[in-house]
């Protein structure tokens, strides 16, 4: 494939008017799993989850295969896969460590179950494929409204028990010692964890979930460590990446998870340069600060070891 051929299969923006119509459903869709996937991802990054999403997702996965074996609906059958898996590490309550050896052997196994599954499955090709990297065209009206229910909930439960929640987040051997619910409040968020894949799975894919609840967070978390503005710039940068993604997939030949990934990963890349340009910026300042700190405190008379100004000898009065 030459590049001209590339293009034209990335970017196809023949009646687009028409078809941003037909796909107003799935813009919603899109708009709302942006604002869920950014409040969430930011207690994922600090609590440091990264890998079990995708340990869901697999899982995820494996119960919309199902469900879409038996005739079932794919948004249940993720539903359950994904709540299930959360469950399961909910209340494992292991150890970091032991925790990502827990998700590696749950991963192949979520993802074999899938495959296999899809292997039965004797219906249309494209729908074994949207369930791996994401759809936009067949987001009905009842499946607008329960993703919007299921992602008010996930919302409303996280208001209810976010400051608890963020500080068990962050030093949750202090909080236990404040008497903190620590274990419940970790299966509580796992659960909501678990519901947030499963809708993200019906957009972007199994495979590409990382780019909607790990990404955007990761990117406002080298912008800002205040908690409240990371959430903002979180939910920013999920909408960017959902809505952007969605009108391009709408004017391409290829899934939209591409676009999703390539957007976030894109927004995630400035974000880091902009933080290495802050950090190199704020090292110079305090070299120059401590060297002019260190020259003007110098005794007179002071002998310089080095060019730091750093005194190792000061002159003593004659006797």
């Amino acid at each position: 494939m030459d590049w001209s051929s590339f293009l034209s299969s990335v970017f196809v923006f023949d009646d687009y008017g028409e078809l941003l119509v037909l796909v107003r459903n799935s813009l919603w869709a899109g708009a709302v799993l942006g604002l869920v996937g950014g409040v969430v991802g930011t207690f994922v990054m600090m609590r440091d989850l990264a890998f079990a999403v995708h340990g869901i997702a697999e899982l995820s996965f494996a119960g919309a295969a199902a469900a879409l074996l038996i005739g079932a609906d794919v948004i249940t059958g993720s539903l359950v896969g994904s709540v299930l898996a959360a469950l399961i590490m909910g209340f494992t309550g292991l150890r970091a460590r032991e925790g990502n050896s827990f998700v590696g052997v749950l991963m192949p196994f979520g993802l074999g179950l899938g495959i296999l599954f899809l292997s039965l499955y004797e219906g249309r090709s494209s729908n074994k494929f949207s369930l791996l990297t994401g759809q936009i065209v067949s987001v009905s009206s009842l499946q607008l409204t329960s993703m919007v229910v299921l992602s008010v909930l996930v919302l409303a439960v996280l208001v209810a028990v976010w400051r608890p929640l963020t500080f068990a987040s962050t030093d949750p051997f202090v909080a236990r010692a404040k008497g903190l619910p620590v274990r419940g409040l970790a299966i509580l968020f796992m659960v909501l964890l678990g519901i947030s894949v499963a809708l993200s799975v019906q957009i972007v894919g199994a495979l590409l979930v990382l780019a909607l609840l790990i990404t955007p967070a990761a990117a406002a978390m080298n912008l800002t460590s205040s908690p409240g503005r990371t959430v903002v710039l979180s939910v920013l940068f999920a909408e960017l990446a959902m809505v952007g993604g969605l009108l391009l997939a709408l004017g391409g030949n290829i899934p939209i998870s591409p676009y999703v990934t390539t957007i976030s990963f894109a927004l995630w890349l400035v974000s880091r340069v902009v933080r290495a340009v802050r950090e190199r910026s704020a090292s110079y300042r305090r070299a120059v600060t401590a060297t002019a700190t260190a020259t003007t405190t110098t005794p007179r008379g002071a002998v310089a070891a080095d060019g730091t100004g750093a005194a190792t000898a000061s002159s003593t009065p004659a006797p």
